[in-house]
């Protein structure tokens, strides 16, 4: 998770238009934050970040995605802290009286099914899958000569 997040300011910092090389990532922090990545954990992070959209990879270099942009661009709104409303006594819940019972409502016959003798549904089906053509070898016969 905070490979992520270093990677992805990697990105906006070195602000390339094709996205930013693995190796480029990995030169800009150690010169920024003065750390190294493991490749495994590079590795990792990056396809995880592909998977869950925050970034897109274009042929070998990482981009930060559109709607990760978006998210970015907006700021975050600091809420100020509500005040808390005085805490109002809490009274015993009323009983309700024994003898009121719940009314049940009447059910109501299910209309009859109709029968469509004529006309038949077709079930469903299923899109099948285009076949796949085998491949017909044929084999060439060797001619064979016999020098006199």
């Amino acid at each position: 998770m905070a490979t992520i997040l270093l990677i992805k300011e990697c990105i906006l910092a070195l602000n390339d238009r094709t996205g930013s090389s693995v190796i480029a990532i990995n030169k800009w922090v150690e010169s920024e934050k003065q750390t190294t990545i493991k490749k495994h954990i590079m590795k990792a992070a990056l396809k995880n970040a592909v998977e869950k959209g925050t970034l897109v990879q274009v042929k070998n270099s990482y981009k930060v995605s559109p709607e990760e942009k978006k998210a970015m661009k907006k700021p975050k709104k600091k809420v100020a802290p509500k005040k808390k409303a005085a805490p109002k006594k809490k009274t015993a819940p009323k009983k309700k009286p024994a003898a009121s019972k719940k009314k049940t409502a009447p059910k109501k016959k299910a209309a009859p099914k109709k029968k469509a003798a004529t006309k038949k549904k077709a079930p469903a089906t299923k899109k099948k899958a285009p076949a796949t053509k085998k491949k017909t070898t044929t084999t060439k016969k060797k001619k064979t000569t016999t020098k006199k």
